[in-house]
């Protein structure tokens, strides 16, 4: 970080009255303030797509494929490990046995067995980017690994391009991102911001935390500094502490989209509607029971929420416990789905269910309200992992542990007016690559664009000049 963004930084820590990564502040160090506005806003088109909103539930850390959806019941011991496929009430699906809530549900799914997602890295960062944008990470995520931070020019999360395209939402933003930002600095992970499109198209950011699962903050809400909230009736006043701030602001962004920045900003704030739809305090306890009362648990259900206000893009990236946690050192992780070390245990114990519970709880309230036709729901991880059973880095084969493994990963579609109770595309016997109807982290994003009704996939840069979004990829039409 520059010393010119530090100070900004400082001086607006002193006198804003908002946190700056809830209305694109922070933003800006992944975006591109100075690029002309992508593409006017505009109603989805009235193509195939029914859905009006997508929820995609990203698991952190990369979920083993092998022992989830995609079983290989007959390979060798030291490839299949432990668990048994069971009977699900689609016949063409087979989960896992730590997934039975979800097995109630599977007539809902479609499974994606077959996405080759390899990174030149085979790690977390390009993971991220290539799932997330559906872009293959260039050459830098090589060259600087765990320092490749997001870049100002980098491709559009597809959920900022969904943002874009879609018509302003009157009281919540287009895009919003919870639990929290993967992950931590200075290693934020690339593809989860809107870069070239410009920050008006990125997340607005909902924290939630492990040890108070009810309690959803939103920063661009929260008061600083010398304002009160007393001072919120004034509209003239929040307006002069706004332009005060702006001073500093202005010294690497352009006025205008500081102005959109602040628009955004003020509208949240005089919207009662904002802050009851973050609050899942309001839903009965035996729902919240339901889901589970995690923090996973409760960001599907506050999803589940905003799908009920018509936000169009939400997106749930799974908490983990944290490095140093009980989970974290059983796993030789970082307490996610990064599974190097006790791989079945940490997934038996700890992840599934708790995954089986909340994404269950979710497929199933949206389709008793007549929800589930017109949302998209999508469940992805930047991998799969090792086929074969050993982690060199946890003691190898006694370890029990799953390396990364980009080359072959399982996604979840449901919902949207995608036809449940399928499976499209297989990997080889063991599981190690797609072997019938390959797709890749393109064709996925293609899909969803295509259940969205997007057929506009074009952007202007700040030089006025169109572009596509997405040259790769084509919808699975199949699916439909």
């Amino acid at each position: 970080m520059t010393h010119q963004t530090s100070a900004c930084r400082a001086a607006m820590s002193r006198r804003a009255f908002l946190v700056a990564s809830g209305v694109g502040y922070a933003g800006l160090q992944f975006g591109n303030p100075a690029a002309a506005p992508a593409v006017a806003a505009s109603p989805a088109t009235s193509g195939p797509g029914r859905a009006k909103s997508t929820i995609l539930f990203f698991l952190c850390g990369g979920a083993s494929h092998l022992d989830t959806w995609d079983m290989k019941p007959t390979a060798p011991l030291e490839y299949r490990g432990p668990f048994l496929p069971i009977a699900t009430t689609a016949p063409e699906i087979r989960l896992s046995e730590h997934l039975p809530m979800l097995a109630q549900q599977a007539h809902h799914l479609a499974l994606i067995n077959s996405v080759a997602g390899t990174v030149n890295t085979n790690d977390h960062h390009a993971g991220y980017y290539h799932n997330l944008t559906g872009h293959v990470p260039d050459v830098t995520f090589r060259t600087l690994g765990n320092n490749r931070t997001p870049f100002p020019d980098d491709w559009p999360y597809m959920g900022s391009v969904v943002a874009s395209k879609r018509e302003r939402h009157p009281h919540l933003p287009n895009l919003i991102t919870l639990p929290h930002m993967p992950s931590r600095a200075p290693y934020t992970r690339p593809g989860q911001f809107a870069a070239r499109l410009g920050v008006e198209y990125d997340p607005f950011f909902v924290q939630g935390s492990v040890e108070n699962p009810l309690e959803f903050q939103a920063p661009a809400l929260e008061l600083q500094g010398d304002v009160q909230a007393d001072r919120l009736t004034s509209r003239h006043e929040l307006l002069r502490t706004v332009n005060e701030a702006r001073r500093d602001f202005d010294r690497f962004a352009r006025v205008k989209t500081w102005t959109r920045q602040q628009d955004r900003a003020m509208s949240l704030l005089m919207s009662a509607r904002t802050t009851q739809a973050f609050d899942v305090s309001q839903e009965p306890a035996e729902v919240r029971e339901r889901y589970g009362e995690t923090v996973n648990g409760m960001s599907l259900l506050l999803a589940r929420r905003l799908v009920e206000a018509e936000v169009p893009f939400i997106t749930v990236f799974w908490l983990g416990q944290g490095i140093g946690s009980p989970l974290a050192k059983k796993c030789k992780s970082a307490g996610s789905w990064d599974t190097h070390g006790n791989n079945f245990n940490c997934l038996k114990d700890s992840l599934l269910p708790e995954f089986d519970r909340g994404f269950s709880a979710l497929i199933e309230d949206l389709d008793q309200r007549g929800m589930l036709d017109e949302t998209l729901l999508m469940v992805t991880s930047e991998m799969g992992r090792t086929p074969k059973i050993g982690d060199p880095r946890s003691g190898g084969t006694s370890g029990q542990g799953r390396d990364h493994w980009t080359h072959c990963l399982t996604d979840v579609l449901a919902g949207g007016g995608v036809r449940g109770g399928q499976t499209y595309g297989t990997s080889d016997r063991l599981g190690e690559y797609p072997a019938d109807l390959r797709v890749t982290p393109a064709d996925v994003t293609s899909t969803v664009y295509h259940a969205m009704g997007i057929k506009d996939l074009t952007a202007k840069d700040k030089a006025g000049r169109i572009y596509n979004l997405l040259d790769d990829g084509r919808p699975i039409q199949e699916l439909f």
